[in-house]
């Protein structure tokens, strides 16, 4: 079921990923504290908050309760919808046990005035990103629902284009049927994903795809895993009412 949100001119949305947090706040992961990493984003904009948060996957790095209960915490004075999707090492059931309550919003779309934004589950029982049969059905069934004067953005974790690094061994399996499904529907404008702990954005085959840094560490295009400890990156998004304007959708890549 989506989530209609009112009418307004443009909509601001914040997407954080790759958070890895451990059970304990002081915890250690790649030569940063996750917690505080997410913590100092987050409070850089909780005094101006977007319309809504989405968090794309690989919230924790040690599949535990408490990794999750540390991020409900953060948010817990938040009034705006915060959306989220399970990465490789997320525990989906463990992610809907903590987030069970507000601002913690379990839909998997989003209206937007002229925009359907859909959050793609693609974990599966490897690192590499699932999109099968009955995933792809939905995701059809989904854009059969959809005005056809819409326009239509997918969120997921897994990359569907090689990045040229390690991180492809774990890419979406099934991106030639992603690829189809978008190269079939021309209202479908671009492809969000985390996984990658890389900022970038380019177009092809005329769909933008976007990469979110992670809040965590950044990784380094190389053969081997090489982390980068930095500040935390994210994404602010900004989707215009309408669909048709001269700037329907620009994003910018910040550093908490």
């Amino acid at each position: 079921m989506a989530v209609v949100f009112s009418k307004q001119d443009s909509y601001r949305l914040v997407h954080i990923s790759d958070c890895h947090l451990v059970s304990e706040p002081e915890g250690w992961f790649c030569g940063v504290q996750p917690y505080h990493q997410l913590e100092l984003l987050l409070s850089q904009l909780q005094s101006n908050q977007p319309d809504a948060v989405l968090l794309t996957g690989d919230l924790t790095q040690d599949h535990s309760l408490a990794s999750y209960q540390l991020i409900t915490q953060l948010f817990s004075d938040w009034s705006c919808p915060v959306f989220y999707l399970p990465g490789n090492h997320d525990d989906l059931e463990l992610m809907q046990q903590a987030f069970a309550s507000t601002p913690f919003c379990a839909d998997t779309e989003l209206s937007l005035g002229d925009w359907r934004l859909c959050l793609l589950n693609s974990k599966g029982p490897t690192p590499a990103g699932y999109f099968d049969t009955t995933r792809q059905q939905k995701l059809q069934q989904q854009l059969l629902s959809y005005p056809f004067d819409s326009a239509v953005w997918l969120f997921c974790h897994h990359h569907i284009s090689p990045m040229g690094s390690f991180i492809d061994e774990h890419i979406q399996l099934d991106a030639a049927a992603l690829w189809q499904i978008i190269g079939s529907d021309r209202r479908i404008k671009g492809f969000a994903h985390g996984h990658c702990h890389y900022a970038y954005a380019k177009i092809q085959q005329g769909i933008h795809l976007v990469g979110c840094p992670a809040s965590s560490v950044q990784f380094l295009l190389t053969p081997d895993y090489q982390p980068v400890a930095a500040r935390p990156g994210y994404i602010e998004w900004i989707f215009n009412a309408s669909a048709n304007a001269d700037t329907a959708v620009r994003w910018q890549f910040l550093e908490g």
